[in-house]
This record gives C-alpha cells, structure tokens and sequence, in this order.
C-alpha cells in the first residue's frame, strides 16, 4: 500500500498552543486520593505528592491541567479545601457517590501544579452555587486587594496569589447527570452572569463556556447556538467533551474514530461562527476540548458507596486504544487554528496514561506514549498537508483512510516532525513525504509503537507495547520515504539546513 504527504513552508494551519497537551485531574476514584496524593508512600514529598508520579508527569511536558472536575464540580463548596486541614470537613460527594475528605484542595493543588510543571485550569460550580461564589474564587486565587477572600489565603499561608489564568464555567450543565444540571436558556444567562462578575475581580482571566457534552447529546447544535448568543461577549472560548469506545470489538471501524472527532471539531466551529455572524462580532471563539480520551472498559463497573477514594473508571487500555489516541492527537494538531486547549481526561489512575499501586509502584499504559511523543515534539506550527491514501468504509458509512498524519513544524530548531499511522490492519504502508521550501531534509528519528496483537497491554510487571527506534536511512532530499508498519504509529523526525 502506497501513501502520499505534500506540505509547503508557506501553507500553515496555524501555531500550536502548547495547552492542546493538556490533562485533567478530578476529585474521582484514585486520581487524587492514591495518585497525585499519598503522605505515607515513599516517594512522597513534603506536602504527600508522589514524587514517582510526578516525575512521569514532568515527563510528559503537561503545560495545563484542569482541576477539580468534571461531575464533581457541580456540587463542591471550593473553601472546604483550604486552610487547617484538621478543620477541614468529609463531605458525601453526589456526583460518583463516594466520600471527600478534603485533604487536596486548591491551596495544595496550585503548589502540585508548580510542582509539576503546570499551570491549573480551573472550573467553577455553576450546579448547585452561581457568580457570587465563583468571584469569591476568583478573589481567593488571583486577587492582591486588602479584602475578605484575598486576606483569607493570605491567612491560610499564601501571601502571592495562585495567577489562575484560565476558568471554566462549570462542567456538562446539560447532562441529565450533572448536579443542577440546566437547559441551554438557564445556562447562557447564568455563564454570561458568572462571565460578568468573575471578571470584575480579575479582568485578565479568560473563560470557557460549557458546549455540549457530546456530539451525541440530542442537545447538541442548538445548546452552543443559545449559549453563545447569550455570552459571546463575556467568553473566550466553548468546551467539547468527547469518549470513543470499542464495544462491539471492530478494530477497523474503532481506529476511524479520529475522523469523526475532526467532523465534530467542524461542526462546532461553524456553529461558533454563525454566532458570529449573527452578531456582527469581530472577535472568534475558539475552541477548548477539554475532555477527550478512550472510555469504555470500566463503563460497568459499580462499587460500594461512600467510601474515601476507591477505584474507578480505572480502564486498562490495549495497543488498539494507543493507536486511536496517537490519531485523535493528529487530529487536534490539524486543528490547532480553533483548538487552543485540550485536556486528556484523565492524567492519573482514572481513565489514565499513569498508574499506580497505593502503597507501591507506578506505570505507564499504552497510551502514555503516543502523549509523550505528541507533547514533546509536536511544539511549533501544524503545517497543511495534502494528502493521497487509499480509503475503507466504516459500518456507519464514512470513508476513512488508511493514512492518519500530521505535520509539525520547528523553525527554531529547522526540524519537521511528521507523525502518522497506518489503520491497515493487514497490510504496510509505504508512505512518501514532499517537503516544499525548505532544501534538503534529512530523517534523524524514527520511533514506532506496534505490537502483533492488538490487545496487547501493559501491568507493572510487563510492558508489551512500547516505543522503539527504528534505522533509518539519512538520505537528503525535499522527497522522504518511510515504511509504515500495518496498524503503527510513527514519529518521524526530519532536519533541514
């Protein structure tokens, strides 16, 4: 099978904002409790953060994290995780039916995020509490005023503020799910009320308005178009919320699933833009995927209620998995003109590339790797590509090609990174690259992840899939080629003078 990638110097998608390789920890299972956050493991650190997980976390490069959910965050009093944690109270928490014991909040968060290497994009409760209390949040974190909430995290022993530049208005208000959940109508007004208010404490921060919590959702379309008629002027940006699974076991129309999620990002845009339209309005509203990942192995599961902190949602991810995140990461490279942020839900233990054992060890799935590789080297400008593969017909009647890619540029360090997989489960892939404008280039890297079975899966005593280096032949030239193994992904790195 032969494939074909064009890109020109001067025909750019758009640059890359470092926080598409965002991720996301929510107050759920062991992602804090057990994950970020265990005072009597090891490798803990001062304050009882997991240093191993940490240093896997650094790793990766994640620039933002959102914090603290999700469902969560419809029903959590933010103060009951700041100051004394001896005061501090166990609460019932609704949203997954376990018990908070509010030893992590936003004091200890804000310092793991340093930490970590990060910064916290935070969401505000618009389910059961509203504007007063998310500016009093805002206060809280950012503000450096003599007043009530700033001079309370001063007492609670943080004289600078926190610098929280990126703010979510609440978590899926559509889902019949969410606690206080909303119609669109309800919604908008409520958004472009917090909207308001929020930025009156701090007029630098900039805001995330719910979309639709699917594409799904018999919400979907109409939701956006209210919402943002209602607050266009107050946001910045519109969320999308989007799981793929494998439930009926069909690997070919599984691995398609990043064609869809290009479809949706589309659509979304659009109907941002005919808002725009509509209002006659200068400014665009782009676009933040702040949920995005495989989910499916754990959908059954059920626990006892109210314990603190049990598992859940603890997927174990396969090859396939790894392959179809490698290409939704593809897919929000190619549309790093209206994506600003995304979020990988999650980043530990719950539906995660990181794994603990509490009381013991750390791991990395399948899917940790095409995140590292996307993260680290996938900095720079998204080039446009034209592209020529051979397609097949998923069951649900959309042409998919066998050929996903992307195409990175650097030009501070005059390298092009061109990620790309094969979908073909039975055949390889020659696939030839043009470079236009740029001289000569040489190939100095090529990693592959690929594993015979698709099943395949890591534990902490095995890791069956994971990255190798594959030779290369340097030869210069504007025309590349690199074989492709069936169902792989690669990373290419080219160098030009």
């Amino acid at each position: 099978m032969r494939a074909e990638i064009l890109v020109n110097k001067n025909f750019k998608v758009g640059q890359i904002d470092k926080r598409i390789y965002g991720s996301f920890i929510e107050h759920l299972g062991r992602a804090v409790y057990g994950g970020i956050y265990e005072p009597g493991h090891e490798s803990a650190d001062d304050m009882g953060f997991r240093t191993d997980v940490l240093d896997l976390i650094k790793k990766l490069d994640v620039p933002a994290v959102r914090y603290p959910g999700g469902n969560f965050v419809s029903g959590y009093h933010w103060e009951d995780g700041t100051g004394d944690k001896a005061k501090r109270p166990k609460k019932m928490e609704l949203a997954w039916g376990v018990i908070e014991p509010n030893e992590v909040g936003i004091d200890e968060f804000q310092e793991w995020a340093k930490r970590a290497g990060t910064d916290v994009v935070m969401a505000v409760n618009l389910g059961t509490r509203g504007p007063e209390e998310a500016r009093d949040l805002v206060e809280y974190c950012n503000a450096v005023t003599d007043t009530y909430y700033a001079n309370k995290r001063r007492e609670n022993g943080f004289e600078e503020p926190f610098g929280i530049k990126t703010w979510c208005l609440g978590n899926e208000m559509d889902g019949p799910w969410q606690i206080g959940f909303k119609t669109a109508e309800e919604y908008g007004k409520l958004a472009c009320e917090t909207a308001k208010q929020m930025r009156m404490v701090d007029p630098d921060i900039e805001l995330v308005a719910c979309g639709s919590s699917g594409y799904n959702m018999p919400t979907f379309g109409q939701w956006e178009l209210t919402v943002l008629d209602h607050a266009y002027e107050q946001i910045d940006y519109i969320s999308m919320h989007q799981y793929y699974g494998n439930e009926n076991d069909n690997a070919a129309d599984y691995l398609g699933r990043a064609v869809h999620m290009d479809g949706f990002i589309k659509s979304v845009e659009a109907l941002c833009d005919a808002v725009k339209a509509k209002k006659h309005a200068d400014k665009t509203i782009n676009l933040s995927f702040d949920e995005w990942n495989v989910w499916f192995h754990s959908n059954q599961d059920k626990i006892e209620k109210w314990q603190i902190a049990p598992p859940q949602l603890e997927d174990i991810y396969n090859f396939e998995d790894a392959l179809l995140v490698g290409s939704m990461l593809m897919t929000l490279q190619n549309n790093c003109d209206r994506v600003k942020i995304a979020c990988l839900a999650q980043l530990v233990n719950v539906i995660a590339p990181i794994m603990t054992k509490t009381g013991g060890g750390v791991w990395v799935q399948t899917i940790f790797y095409p995140f590292l590789y996307a993260s680290t080297q996938g900095r720079g400008e998204a080039l446009r590509m034209i592209t020529e593969s051979e397609t097949y017909r998923s069951s649900d009647e959309m042409d998919i090609p066998y050929l996903a890619s992307s195409v990175i540029h650097n030009p501070e360090k005059k390298e092009l990174i061109v990620f790309a997989m094969n979908r073909s489960l039975s055949e390889d892939m020659e696939l030839s690259v043009t470079f236009e404008g740029f001289g000569g280039c040489v190939a100095t890297e090529h990693v592959e992840l690929y594993a015979d079975d698709l099943k395949a899966v890591n534990t902490q005593e095995k890791e069956e899939v994971k990255p190798r280096q594959v030779e290369i032949a340097a030869l210069p030239g504007s025309r590349q080629k690199v074989s492709l193994k069936k169902h792989s992904w690669n990373m290419v790195k080219y160098t030009y003078a």
